[in-house]
């Protein structure tokens, strides 16, 4: 065996994961797990550590190394781990030189367990020119890692530190790469993306760098963008929705919540008439965009009034695919310093939002029968729309193709093509 990854969180991870397996394999490691974490919640680093016990339970005589944001954030808990071998930094885990160490240590076993630096003193992100992406249909393009803002609730910017961008023509020629190798659509990923360019000379947009991409790339047929920060879209953003086809019509929203004042403790940068205002937008200049979005249940003070603002904008934004997180408190921010809601009041607001998402997705899902879409086949028997809605296909197609197939019908979660 060579080297296997367990990828939790965001597709930025999916992307860097690729990375990882790509150094470790020619470094030489064989018998490994690499296990990429996430730190967005309490939950998600309570599910890393499950899962790595598991895995030693599992495989007990392979390695196992721990990296990724939880990683980066709490390398103390990872390191105290029986089962695991090495933890290794977000700055270190796309290093060949970190890789070609472990190889060197686990050789003659011995060397530091944890080797977990300040993240905040990188100031670049280099392309990564990955051409194969295992078992995947699409293929994930890191074009920003990093985050300068401090909304209170939030531990990411001390895993991934400060924002930092990939030379758009890097960005280009990774993707002219990955389309000549066979894939169809390409997702651009960051941990701000559109906080992309602000670093670069000139300081380019994320829209410039949209149509440059489909400017230089006509061959590639589809251009997905990962979460957004809304109030950051810049002009040329809008505009490439109204005028390129091949930029599909989703968009998934960092929103978190729907009432102002939640908004300011949070310290994000946009009102909830900034949302809705630019759902609208974006609706008008391409109508048929489906919106996704992330939204926080009970944060710190929240009022059921605050609560109901937040529930009311799945529909004044027109939301389809929702992300929910009930509140969970991370170590060293802000919010976790603030008066907290009892967890069963927090539980239940993110079931009744949970349930206000299922019901907009149903809407959805009605409104797609007899359309005619191009699906992007993901497994033999599943794709997804332009949109990113789910579809089960009637009959088997190739992974890595898009077919045009008419919608018969849903069940509630997920289309089926006729």
């Amino acid at each position: 065996m060579s080297v296997d990854l367990v990828t939790f969180g965001c597709r930025l991870n999916t992307a860097e994961s690729e990375v990882i397996r790509r150094e470790a394999e020619r470094a030489g490691l064989h018998d490994t797990v690499v296990v990429n974490t996430c730190a967005v919640t309490a939950e998600a680093v309570r599910q890393a550590r499950q899962a790595i016990r598991a895995l030693r339970r599992q495989r007990p005589q392979d390695r196992i190394v721990v990296t990724g944001c939880a990683a980066q954030t709490e390398p103390v808990t990872f390191a105290a781990m029986r089962e695991v071998d090495r933890v290794v930094g977000n700055a270190e885990k796309l290093s060949a030189a970190s890789w070609q160490q472990a190889r060197e240590d686990f050789g003659v076993g011995r060397a530091p367990k944890a080797i977990v630096n300040d993240i905040m003193a990188v100031r670049e992100t280099a392309a990564h020119l990955l051409g194969v992406f295992e078992g995947r249909a699409r293929a994930f393009v890191q074009v920003q890692n990093g985050c300068d803002h401090r909304c209170t609730f939030c531990i990411i910017p001390y895993g991934r530190g400060n924002s930092r961008s990939v030379p758009m023509g890097a960005v280009v020629d990774d993707i002219g790469r990955l389309v000549a190798n066979g894939y169809c659509e390409v997702v651009l990923t960051g941990v701000d993306l559109t906080g992309f360019g602000a670093d670069l000379p000139g300081r380019p947009k994320l829209g410039t760098l949209v149509k440059q991409i489909l400017k230089h790339v006509p061959e590639l047929k589809r251009l997905r963008l990962s979460s957004i920060d809304s109030i950051e879209a810049d002009a040329d953003l809008v505009a490439a929705f109204a005028d390129e086809a091949r930029l599909m019509p989703h968009l998934h929203l960092s929103l978190q919540a729907g009432d102002d004042l939640i908004l300011k403790r949070m310290k994000r940068r946009h009102t909830r008439r900034d949302a809705i205002a630019f759902c609208a937008e974006v609706r008008r200049l391409r109508p048929e965009t489906v919106f996704g979005a992330d939204l926080i249940a009970g944060f710190p003070t929240e009022s059921e009034e605050a609560f109901r603002r937040s529930l009311d904008l799945v529909t004044e934004c027109g939301l389809t695919h929702l992300h929910v997180f009930p509140f969970s408190p991370r170590p060293g921010t802000p919010a976790a310093r603030m008066p907290q809601l009892p967890r069963a009041v927090v539980k239940e607001r993110a079931r009744r939002l949970r349930e206000r998402g299922a019901a907009a997705l149903r809407r959805h899902l009605d409104s797609e029968i007899g359309a005619v879409r191009g699906v992007l086949v993901e497994t033999h028997g599943r794709g997804r729309t332009e949109q990113f809605t789910k579809v089960r296909l009637a009959v088997p197609a190739a992974p890595g193709t898009i077919a045009e197939l008419r919608i018969s019908g849903h069940d509630g979660k997920e289309l089926l093509a006729a």
